[in-house]
């Protein structure tokens, strides 16, 4: 039975699920050729460098899928004891595999490792990835090497294996794995598409992975003199006209400028909450251009029955939508809205209007039944984030998806509650609302990777 779509997929979901990391001193460390693909998207969510531990299965000589040990750079071997026990191979016959394994070991290396240097494990916190586990011998490998290399602390993440391998592991200080099936098969059985990776992708996310360190803007957070070296992206307060008020709002885009996402919030919550800059942080190192909106002014925000406004809010998001129509550096962007609270129902109902051009929505902890009747008219991609435990929002959220036309998803934030306060959970929201604008925004031709499994 399929779990994932495909390494794509497996990555996105486990960098989900390893949110808790981000910030910290890691390094992501793919398994070469199928781990690289998955390691790739937990990188990227942790806003991690990515590197390989070259390892090589010791297949049984009659039966090569089979592993009865594994070997690593820098030396080190795992072997399988019940398997040999079982298999009856000899001195010779495991010399002779494990040499030819070694020679195509060091080829990898040298590939690998050619104008590229090692990321320093040093102290650092050491991220295993592969795209799962059947007998562990790589896994174990792979731990052993990094543990030589340095690493304080040694995690492995797969997304797939059987659950008494992971019993049996003692390498590593923490494992982490999204599914054992009871029936465990193959690996490549979880997946849906479970194409050969070869030696060219591997190179090639390695190369995007380096690019994407060296060139991310510094965070919202970063200091002035940090935020000096993107100088040539926009920040800035600006003003926006609808009727008779104007509204206050935070600008940051790239240059050039190619996807806005205009943020409408919740109740008691503008442009200055520490969530939606967060948020917004994540979003601007992906690429995309964001727009932190008051979309009532401080006298406005005294009634309660302001909040409650949908259709009031609506009409705000529209007028900031079409003041970006009149910047010559936004014009021809792609539009999202990210709507908390009772803000995503007015993002739901600014995106239903007939003359939106909305590209794609994401809702967290959200009321999209504020909209009411106009979610069936809603075109956009629309992403539903709820935490687990935000009970009645998660019962509002499941039946307001049920009257959605549009492609539409629900995610649940396993552990979080409506604010998202838990460690970890605002994290793993904020990826996955980077995920949905990424795909719906920036992809070519507003061909999304996802739009046919959704």
């Amino acid at each position: 039975m399929s779990i994932f779509e495909d390494r794509v997929d497996a990555g996105r979901q486990l960098g989900r699920r390893l949110a808790e990391l981000r910030g910290q001193d890691i390094v992501v460390l793919g398994l070469p050729r199928g781990g690289v693909p998955v390691a790739f998207e937990v990188a990227a969510a942790l806003d991690a460098p990515l590197d390989v531990i070259v390892v090589r299965k010791l297949g049984l000589p009659y039966q090569p899928e089979l592993a009865m040990g594994a070997i690593g750079e820098g030396g080190a071997k795992v072997l399988d004891e019940q398997v040999l026990a079982h298999s009856r191979v000899g001195g010779a016959e495991l010399r002779a595999v494990e040499e030819h394994e070694r020679a195509v070991l060091e080829t990898r290396l040298v590939l690998f490792r050619k104008g590229r240097t090692r990321h320093d494990l040093t102290g650092r916190i050491a991220v295993i990835v592969d795209d799962g586990i059947a007998t562990g011998s790589t896994a174990r490998v792979a731990c052993q090497v990094a543990r030589k290399q340095g690493a304080a602390r040694v995690i492995l993440a797969v997304p797939v294996a059987p659950a008494e391998t992971l019993a049996n592991l003692s390498e590593p200080d923490e494992v982490v794995c999204l599914a054992t099936p009871r029936q465990f098969t193959a690996v490549g059985y979880h997946y849906r598409d479970f194409s050969p990776t070869d030696d060219d992708e591997v190179l090639r996310l390695l190369d995007l992975a380096a690019k994407r360190v060296e060139t991310k803007p510094p965070p919202f957070w970063a200091s002035a003199a940090a935020r000096a070296d993107s100088a040539a992206d926009v920040d800035e307060e600006v003003e926006i006209p609808s009727r008779a008020v104007r509204i206050q709002a935070q600008l940051h885009l790239p240059v050039p400028a190619r996807a806005v996402v205009l943020f409408a919030h919740g109740s008691g919550s503008g442009r200055h909450s520490p969530r939606n800059r967060y948020v917004a942080g994540l979003l601007q190192q992906a690429g995309l251009g964001t727009l932190l909106l008051d979309l009532l002014t401080t006298a406005e925000e005294r009634s309660r029955a302001n909040v409650f406004d949908i259709e009031l809010l609506a009409r705000r998001l529209s007028s900031a939508t079409d003041w970006l129509s009149t910047r010559a550096d936004t014009a021809a962007c792609a539009v999202g809205y990210f709507g908390a609270s009772t803000g995503a129902g007015a993002a739901l109902w600014a995106a239903s209007e007939p003359s939106a051009r909305i590209s794609a929505v994401v809702s967290r902890g959200g009321r999209p039944d504020l909209a009411g009747p106009r979610l069936s008219a809603v075109t956009a991609p629309t992403l539903l984030i709820v935490g687990s435990l935000d009970h009645e929002v998660l019962e509002l959220n499941r039946r307001a998806k049920a009257m959605m036309r549009c492609p539409n998803q629900l995610a649940i934030v396993q552990g979080a509650t409506h604010l998202f306060e838990e460690p970890g959970t605002l994290a793993a929201a904020a990826i996955l609302a980077r995920d949905w604008f990424v795909d719906y925004l920036m992809a070519p031709n507003g061909a999304s990777p996802r739009a046919a499994g959704v």
